[in-house]
């Protein structure tokens, strides 16, 4: 693999960081700032919906742009966003900040994509993007508990203050390691715009909506699933969570692999599997040995979709793969929201702190029927008639690692 995907993984790994890194610091900041609870989690749920906007807003702005010039000016944007949470004196600017920082994670990551799928042979394309989402599944095994640590040690700025070095570092290495990327001379806004009136494009991006609303929104009340059901002490929990991140930094990579070799047919037995995992969470959580198996397979299983499920909106506007891209990334947020939302949903009605776990694996189970109806027939939803799928693009056109 180029080494100039490792540079992008560190970008992905920086923003993975400022994403998840608040979430064990909302005490820190809520009594820092004087606000309640709810407040201080609007940190992150702002964060999810900036991403959203950014994703498509951002992307569709910068569409014309040399792509590499578009990820320096992107990570340009992180550092501003972190330096101005590092040193906010009140909580709007820390909010700001936030925001800031957060309207460059979907565009980062759209482009990334596209970048790093040139970078290497056609039928490499699926482990390059795996390579960059690293960045971000690192994030979760390594650097979410020591953000925490060190934000509970020296202050919750100073996590804010390291996320910046990262992004400065991540910086200097796409500078130096990312070969210039120009966008398509036709690429116009429009042209990017239009892919939108390809069925199978809305197809992908609902299928990334529904697999990662699953999961998500299972794992957004896992805690009280952990502690409630499964018995485990509340001191226990952030190492649990590590076993999580650890099976989405191995499902990422694996899931990598099976898209380069079938891609479709990978996609629709990792969902199944992830529903199957879910629902046997769901049956065994009184159980802590099964509790600990399901929640590192909630993560590998999880998270091996997500390479696959960029690499087919891309292959369905191999014409304007940049838009297509970003919007995933804005799927990818809209299913975390509604994860969360259907899970608190069943909590609410008393359901138990295992009905997440229900809910997540009927969200899933709708995300594999969707693929499966939109599968049956791609070829008539794309301009010259092939599947583009099964049809990759002319390895002429393309850096070879």
């Amino acid at each position: 693999m180029p080494i100039g995907l490792l540079a992008l993984a560190l970008g992905g790994f920086g923003i993975g960081l400022t994403e998840f890194g608040i979430i064990g610091l909302l005490p820190e900041v809520a009594a820092d700032f004087g606000v309640s609870e709810p407040v201080a989690g609007y940190l992150v749920s702002g964060y999810a919906l900036s991403v959203a906007v950014g994703a498509i807003a951002l992307t569709a702005a910068i569409a014309r742009f040399d792509r590499k010039k578009v990820l320096l000016a992107l990570m340009v944007l992180f550092i501003a966003g972190n330096l101005i949470s590092a040193i906010a004196p009140v909580y709007p600017v820390l909010m700001a900040g936030r925001v800031v920082a957060a309207l460059c994670h979907g565009a980062f990551f759209g482009v990334g994509s596209v970048v790093a799928a040139d970078m290497v042979a056609p039928n490499r394309r699926a482990g390059a993007i795996a390579l960059m989402f690293a960045g971000l599944t690192a994030a979760n095994v390594l650097g979410v508990p020591l953000g925490t640590l060190l934000g509970q040690q020296l202050g919750w700025r100073s996590t804010f203050w390291a996320i910046t070095v990262i992004g400065v570092v991540a910086l200097a290495g796409i500078r130096l390691l990312v070969p210039p990327t120009p966008a398509p001379a036709e690429t116009s806004l429009r042209g990017e715009l239009g892919v939108f009136r390809r069925p199978q494009v809305w197809v992908s991006a609902a299928v990334t909506v529904l697999a990662f609303g699953g999961m998500f929104g299972a794992f957004t009340y896992i805690a009280f699933t952990l502690t409630e059901v499964s018995g485990f002490a509340t001191t226990t929990v952030p190492w649990l969570l590590v076993l999580f991140g650890v099976g989405t930094f191995a499902g990422n990579f694996a899931g990598g692999k099976f898209a380069d070799r079938a891609l479709n047919t990978s996609l629709a037995v990792i969902l199944a599997l992830l529903t199957v995992v879910l629902a046997v969470f769901a049956l065994t959580a009184q159980s802590k040995a099964m509790t600990i198996v399901s929640l590192m397979l909630m993560g590998a299983v999880g998270l091996a979709t997500a390479p696959g499920l960029q690499l087919r909106i891309m292959g369905y506007a191999q014409d304007a793969p940049t838009m297509a891209s970003g919007a995933n990334i804005a799927a990818f947020n809209i299913g975390n929201a509604l994860g969360a939302w259907l899970g608190g949903l069943a909590l609410g009605a008393g359901l138990g702190f295992v009905s997440p776990l229900w809910a997540g694996a009927g969200v899933t189970a709708a995300g594999l029927v969707v693929l499966l109806a939109g599968s049956v027939r791609p070829r008539r939803h794309v301009p010259d008639g092939t599947d583009p799928i099964r049809t990759p693009a002319p390895a002429a056109s393309h850096t070879r690692g």
